[in-house]
């Protein structure tokens, strides 16, 4: 369903550009095994080089030419974003970009109490904190080992302490894996102001063997946190939202649920993504994307980045999880990697 934005380009299914995904990092310190297994991304493994990806000029001049286009809302992602040196640096370089409604930031949150009262001073408005169990055990085996829990936890803390909010918790959810953390997460965040959110196993990427029984449909996640607490839906805050949100009865926050293999969001989303090293991607899907970092270093003007940006977009008509639904995305191509992308 296409959804109203005055000035904002659209695709050719009518969905404006709104909301803009930078990945300024393509190296994580996690090895989460539905991303960046280890066996793949070992000690040898090539990364880019620090020339290859966009400066923070660069990313900063891309991203004032997409606020142009009409998107209102930037969320730096990775890799992990807080490995990237001088970050606080591009935060206030990108919030005072005119039409940039909302600045946002997810993070695996290790690092994250260091930084969180810089970013906040420099201009950020939120965080998300990729986290997929409360359970010490189950964090160090869904992270690919790393022994960092109470890090994570402290980095949640800064944050509310430093006003990034509201905080969400992401939380990928796998049968048999940390399906059964799922209520004790809940629990734990319930009353503390900060959100989680229970996102349905994606197969993003290529590398970490997705299969429709590690599925946990939302609804059954739902039933069961009712179950403890009842729940009570909440209208979405803003159009093209892909959480279904939910308030605890009693008043003790919120929890969503994103759905994206039951109840695929297709028609709603108004997202574009750009890689570390300057490529163009209108999918989270996406097996191929438009190179801006060369035309960038070409010396190309600002109005032919924006023809770029538009033809692009209008030529949009990405419906992925659509089409997977619909047993149709079996035969796509190899996809980008989501550490590449950005989630």
């Amino acid at each position: 369903m296409a959804i109203a934005a005055p000035g904002a380009v659209a695709d050719s299914l009518g969905r404006p550009l709104l909301d803009l995904r930078i990945s300024v990092m393509d190296r994580c310190n996690f090895r989460c095994p539905y991303c960046m297994p280890r066996e793949t991304y070992g000690e040898g493994y090539r990364f880019l080089p620090g020339a290859e990806r966009l400066s923070f000029e660069e990313i900063a001049r891309l991203a004032r030419l997409f606020a142009a286009e009409g998107v209102r809302k930037i969320r730096l992602t990775g890799g992990e974003p807080l490995l990237r040196t001088g970050l606080a640096d591009l935060v206030g370089e990108l919030s005072a970009i005119p039409g940039i409604e909302d600045l946002a930031l997810t993070t695996n949150g290790v690092l994250l109490a260091q930084h969180a009262a810089e970013l906040r001073a420099q201009g950020l408005s939120r965080v998300t904190v990729s986290l997929d169990s409360i359970d010490p055990g189950t964090f160090r085996r869904m992270s690919g080992g790393f022994d960092g829990l109470d890090r994570v936890l402290d980095g949640i803390r800064a944050a509310l302490e430093a006003g990034l909010a509201p905080i969400k918790v992401n939380a990928v959810v796998q049968r048999g894996v940390n399906d059964g953390d799922a209520l004790e997460l809940a629990r734990h965040f319930r009353g503390t102001g900060v959100t989680v959110r229970y996102i349905e196993y994606m197969d993003v990427g290529n590398r970490n063997d997705w299969r429709p029984g590690l599925v946990v449909p939302s609804q059954e996640l739902r039933d069961r946190i009712a179950a403890a607490w009842p729940l009570e839906p909440v209208a979405p805050a803003q159009p093209g939202e892909v959480a279904e949100r939910y308030a605890y009865a009693d008043g003790a926050g919120e929890i969503g649920f994103i759905s994206s293999v039951t109840q695929p969001f297709c028609g709603g989303c108004t997202r574009a993504r750009i890689s570390s090293d300057g490529v163009f991607y209108t999918c989270l899907f996406a097996t191929a994307g438009m190179d801006f970092r060369a035309p960038l270093r070409a010396g190309a003007d600002d109005e032919e980045l924006r023809r770029m940006i538009r033809g692009v977009w209008r030529a949009r008509e990405d419906r992925y999880s659509e089409l997977r639904s619909l047993d149709e995305a079996a035969a796509k191509p190899r996809k980008i990697e989501m550490y590449y992308i950005g989630g």
